[in-house]
């Protein structure tokens, strides 16, 4: 590793507070990747707790790496290239365990950069026991993990703080023995849950390329991946680990206060995935932001479901008798008081984010929202009464038996608000601005509408363009969206099996030019993006089990839909 980029380790390593640096020599090493850039990745408090709970057990060693920045963590020579863990400056090759941490389905491309960055084989059954075991965990890969199954010898699904303190017991254990790679992986597979080893199932096809079965290859093995998930999460604290600059939410300590969502919206992940939701003690979150306050002055309360907390305005008062500031990412429509709001604004908070996601009621009752456009006025009206200048509205398009009048809802709803703020904030503090960001409905695995297809993305660009023209001659109204044909790709990775693999190779073998590599390899992505599943049909993520029923989650699509 040359000097400059030493120097460049040691710079944000100086700038850091709460990193583990461990000798060489002794331990387990893990090299834990989040497979995006540094300043997104020392935001997320997964990655930050899987991090802690590694190095915590006393004979393992855990660095981080993330996808290098332009000119910044790797080097080429001759062809070669190389990728380095941040504490240690090492070679990510030489660790034993590669870990990545997998948040968005879009990252999956960076996880062959970063293996090819290190000389590391792509697929697991090219790579000898010389190279690290890849594993892998995260919201994306625990609600499907067979689109990057192949790239992978194991994942990690679920919540972490309890299986993989097993996990490092079961890879010890095997070190010492001098025990066989797959043979360690067999016995996980076998005895702890939320483990999941691809190449331990098999996947047979119909004529029509369907999913005919996913099946385990030997005896012994479970039918299904159980997801366990942690009774008590006031067993263990979920707080941000390591603080630095130029990240995300620099000036914030976060601390997550609950897990899961009870509102069950059709389309949140979040709502199916952690169930039942769970609530932090406020006597451990104020313990938690007492630690947090020794390093910075504005607390951050994160969680699917910060303004459920029954506790929030005591633990908001907390921190402002403290002489801190609140930090809350949004807040629940129907939940906005003036209480709260007035401990936001104590944070220096000018911009409310809010989540309508539908213009009309009768959207909002598909999507399973249960608000309403009088509880969307109510805290818009909130909002202007304390002087809040900026609002931050989220819409969703294409979504399921939507209709141009639900797009007209849209532009009507925006204007109706700001008509009003714009009436209540005469002769006050001048109200800056309505930020509109509309994004396109993406079927996510584990929610009522798994079942669901894309709209075509040349039908919601048109949607999109009709409420940018209608709004356009609003100086007080900004529209921002995503990339419809990004939606594509996102679809593909979110909805497919294990073949999209074959895709996501040659995308990366292309440097990213998904339109040749869709193209030139013999797979139909449409048949995942474009096709409306089957309540019998066997869905790649079957094979994971968290709890919720098919029949539950057959009957709430069929409520939303109206189909029999």
């Amino acid at each position: 590793m040359d000097w400059k980029l030493k120097k460049i380790h040691a710079a944000v390593l100086e700038k850091e507070t709460g990193y583990v640096k461990k000798v060489w020599g002794t331990y387990n090493t893990v090299c834990l990747a989040y497979p995006h850039y540094y300043r997104t990745g020392m935001a997320n408090l997964g990655f930050q707790t899987v991090y802690k709970i590694f190095n915590e057990q006393s004979s393992f060693l855990c660095e981080r790496v993330f996808l290098p920045a332009p000119g910044n963590n790797a080097k080429f020579i001759s062809g070669a290239a190389e990728i380095f863990s941040l504490e240690s400056r090492k070679s990510i090759a030489e660790f034993d365990i590669l870990a990545f941490s997998l948040s968005f389905e879009n990252d999956y491309p960076n996880i062959l950069k970063m293996l090819d960055l290190a000389g590391i084989p792509l697929l697991a059954r090219d790579r000898s026991s010389d190279y690290p075991l890849i594993i892998g965990g995260g919201i994306a890969l625990t609600l499907n993990p067979e689109p990057p199954a192949d790239f992978f010898d194991l994942f990690i699904l679920g919540e972490a703080e309890e299986t993989l303190p097993q996990f490092c017991r079961y890879f010890e254990e095997a070190r010492r023995l001098g025990g066989d790679r797959r043979n360690l992986l067999v016995d996980l597979q076998k005895k702890v849950n939320n483990i999941y080893v691809p190449c331990l199932y098999e996947v047979d096809y119909s004529a029509e390329n369907k999913i005919q079965s996913i099946k385990p290859r030997e005896a012994g093995l479970p039918e299904k991946i159980k997801i366990k998930h942690i009774k008590d999460i006031n067993s263990f604290c979920t707080e941000e680990v390591i603080s630095a600059p130029q990240t995300e939410m620099e000036d914030m300590f976060l601390t997550e206060v609950n897990r899961g969502c009870a509102r069950s919206c059709r389309f949140c992940a979040a709502s199916f995935v952690y169930r039942p939701v769970r609530f932090r003690g406020s006597a451990e979150i104020i313990a938690s932001i007492d630690c947090g306050l020794k390093r910075k002055k504005k607390i951050g309360l994160v969680g699917a479901a910060v303004s459920d907390h029954p506790d929030l305005a005591h633990i908001c008062e907390y921190i402002i008798e403290q002489g801190a500031q609140v930090g809350i990412g949004s807040l629940r429509i129907d939940q906005i008081d003036e209480r709260i709001v007035d401990f936001m604004k104590t944070g220096g908070i000018e911009t409310v984010a809010l989540a309508p996601e539908a213009g009309s009621q009768r959207m909002r009752d598909i999507i399973r929202k249960n608000i309403t456009e009088t509880d969307i006025m109510n805290a818009v009206e909130i909002l202007v009464k304390k002087e809040i200048p900026n609002l931050r509205l989220y819409f969703m398009v294409g979504l399921p038996n939507e209709k141009e009048q639900d797009i007209d809802a849209i532009i009507e709803l925006v204007r109706k608000i700001l008509h009003h703020i714009l009436n209540k904030f005469e002769g006050k503090k001048k109200f800056r601005r309505i930020t509109l960001s509309i994004n396109q409905f993406i079927p996510k695995p584990a929610t009522p509408f798994q079942w669901c297809s894309l709209e075509d993305v040349g039908l919601v660009s048109r949607k999109i363009k009709k409420i940018e023209n209608a709004l356009k001659r609003e100086k007080s109204i900004t529209v921002i969206h995503d990339v419809p044909k990004w939606n594509y790709i996102q679809a593909l990775l979110s909805m497919g099996d294990r073949r999209v693999g074959e895709i996501l190779l040659t995308a990366n073998r292309l440097e990213g030019n998904w339109a040749q590599a869709l193209k030139e390899v013999n797979i139909n992505p449409a048949f995942y993006v474009y096709r409306q599943k089957q309540f019998d049909e066997v869905l790649p993520w079957d094979i994971i089990d968290l709890g919720v029923s098919k029949k539950a989650l057959i009957s709430e699509y069929r409520k939303a839909t109206g189909e029999p």
